[in-house]
C-alpha cells in the first residue's frame, strides 16, 4: 500500500510492521534526464520490491530533496546539508513507527546520500523504537553496479523503461558527447575532486547511450528482488540490541 494513495482507514486496518521509504535527490542529470531522476528511479524500484515482495509492506512518500551539494554549479539543484536529511529522514522513520510500521527499509537512489543514511539508520536503530537499514538500487543490481556513472547508462536506462517520457532523447549525443569517463580525479586512491563540475562538462559520468529499455527492465528486476530479499531478512530479524559484553 502507497500512503500518499491510502485513506486513514485503510491505514488503520493494515497488518504489517514493515515500511519501505523511498528517498532521492533533486539535481542534475546532465541535458538529457531529469533533475527528478533519483527520486524517481527510487520510488520505481520501492513500489517494484513491494510487489516482488510476499508480505504486506507499506510504501512512504518519496523525500525529493537529498544531500547534493556536489551539483550546486548545475542550475536546478537543490539540497540539504547531512544534518537535516537525517534528522527528516529520522523523524519520517519515526512517525511511521508510530502508527506500528516499526521495521524500515530507506530505499535510496542518490550517491550523496549514502554516508549520511548508513549512520542515520544505525542511529535510528540504536536509539528509537524503530528498526531502519539502506538499500541503494544502483548498489544491488550485480555486475551492472561497476558501470553506475551519473546520468549514465543506469539511471538513463532504468528511466527509459519506467518514465520514458523524462527522457530528452534529442539530447543523448549531446550528453554524450559532454561526458566524463569516471566520477572524479583521482591519485594514490584519493579524489581530488568535491564538484561535478570539476570533472563534467555538463554532469555526465559515463556513455547515456549504452542504456537501453530493456537493460533498465532488466536493472528493475535485480533491484526489487534484491529489495524483496532485504525485507525478508529485516521481517525475520531480531532487532533487539545485543547486551553489553562484559
Amino acid at each position: 500500500m502507497h500512503l500518499t494513495d491510502a485513506a486513514w482507514t485503510d491505514v488503520r486496518d493494515l497488518d504489517t510492521d514493515l515500511a519501505l521509504l523511498p528517498v532521492g535527490s533533486t539535481e542534475q542529470h546532465g541535458p538529457h534526464a531529469p533533475l527528478g531522476t533519483d527520486a524517481l528511479t527510487a520510488e520505481a524500484v520501492a513500489a517494484a520490491g513491494a510487489d516482488a515482495s510476499d508480505r504486506d509492506v507499506v510504501v512512504g512518500p518519496t523525500v525529493p530533496v537529498g544531500v547534493a551539494e556536489e551539483h550546486r554549479q548545475f542550475p536546478g539543484t537543490l539540497w540539504v546539508s547531512e544534518e537535516t536529511f537525517r534528522s527528516y529522514v529520522r523523524e519520517t522513520v519515526q512517525s511511521l513507527a508510530y502508527h506500528g510500521f516499526d521495521r524500515v527499509v530507506v530505499v535510496n537512489g542518490h550517491g550523496g546520500n549514502v554516508g549520511a543514511l548508513r549512520e542515520v539508520t544505525a542511529r535510528i536503530s540504536r536509539r528509537d523504537d524503530a528498526y531502519a537499514v539502506p538499500f541503494t538500487w544502483f548498489e544491488a543490481v550485480g555486475e551492472h553496479a561497476t558501470r553506475m556513472g551519473h546520468g549514465g547508462p543506469l539511471e538513463t536506462a532504468l528511466l527509459r523503461h519506467v518514465a520514458p517520457e523524462t527522457v530528452r532523447e534529442d539530447r543523448v549525443e549531446e550528453a554524450r558527447a559532454g561526458a566524463a569517463d569516471r566520477w572524479g580525479e583521482w591519485v594514490a586512491s584519493v579524489n581530488l575532486a568535491h564538484d561535478s563540475a570539476e570533472f563534467a562538462e555538463n554532469g555526465v559520468v559515463g556513455d547515456p547511450g549504452d542504456g537501453d529499455a530493456a537493460l533498465g527492465e532488466e536493472l528493475l528486476d535485480a533491484a526489487a528482488a534484491a529489495l524483496a530479499r532485504v525485507l525478508d531478512a529485516v521481517a525475520e530479524r531480531d532487532v533487539a540490541r545485543p547486551d553489553r559484553r562484559s
